[in-house]
């Protein structure tokens, strides 16, 4: 096991005349939770995409469980589990069916899969429709069920972009639950969320990226107490001086 879970050394992403990632550098150690927040556009998603593998920096580096993204994309891609922003399933198969799925590409022997999503599901709370077509999902759901195809092979680390978008309160509170019980197994999970409640409740520490840039690094504690703020919501707009999904 290598020293951090991952780290980030001045990497940038330009798309044309665009700088989505601007010089970022993090290490995120093992088993810790943490947050990656900023407003629309800011670069977590691309900051995501990268250390999952889908995207190649422009500039720097980046590994994953000492694996780099670039040179060793497979070796990372054996370690990670990604809840994308913008799901993608069978519409046509029930939940149940996609996450076995899943498991299958993943070569997870049956019996464990089979006991693995009777436990996710029933902590997840979605026994009611896990063998419903996806496509009868609401938003909600659909990302219920991403949650679980991007954990069924039990990653050392997870990627979570945006997982509880389009969540009524109650779902939202049943995901913190697991994203909870994630930690608590020992698993590094890296969260991007606009939802600084979301982030002040479970996160270790958090980096505010703007513009694709590193502007504050921290525990949710230490920020708030740094800045005077009684929440990171009050922190991040003293900061940029922008509402959480302002574009940028």
């Amino acid at each position: 096991m290598s020293v951090s879970a991952i780290t980030i050394s001045n990497l940038s992403k330009r798309f044309e005349d665009i700088v989505a990632v601007d010089s970022l550098s993090l290490e995120i150690e093992w088993g810790e939770l943490f947050g990656i927040l900023g407003p629309n556009g800011a670069g977590k998603s691309t900051t995501v995409n990268i250390l999952n593998t889908l995207l190649d920096p422009t500039e720097g580096s980046a590994t994953v469980d000492g694996h780099d993204v670039v040179y060793d994309a497979e070796g990372v891609r054996e370690v990670i589990g990604v809840c994308p922003q913008e799901p993608a399933f069978y519409p046509h198969l029930s939940g149940r069916e996609n996450i076995m799925l899943m498991g299958d590409l993943h070569l997870v022997p049956k019996d464990v899969l089979l006991d693995r999503i009777e436990t996710m599901v029933r902590k997840m709370d979605m026994e009611d429709y896990i063998d419903r077509r996806a496509k009868t999902y609401s938003g909600g759901m659909i990302r219920r069920a991403s949650m679980l195809m991007a954990l069924i092979s039990d990653p050392k680390v997870a990627l979570l972009d945006e997982p509880t978008v389009a969540m009524d309160p109650m779902s939202r509170r049943a995901v913190w639950d697991f994203i909870r019980e994630l930690k608590a197994s020992g698993k590094t999970v890296i969260l991007t969320t606009h939802y600084m409640e979301e982030a002040q409740e479970l996160c270790d520490r958090v980096a505010i990226i703007d513009e694709g840039r590193l502007i504050e690094l921290g525990s949710p504690k230490e920020l708030m107490e740094k800045h005077g703020a009684k929440n990171l919501e009050e922190v991040f707009l003293k900061l940029t001086g922008k509402k959480l999904r302002e574009g940028v």
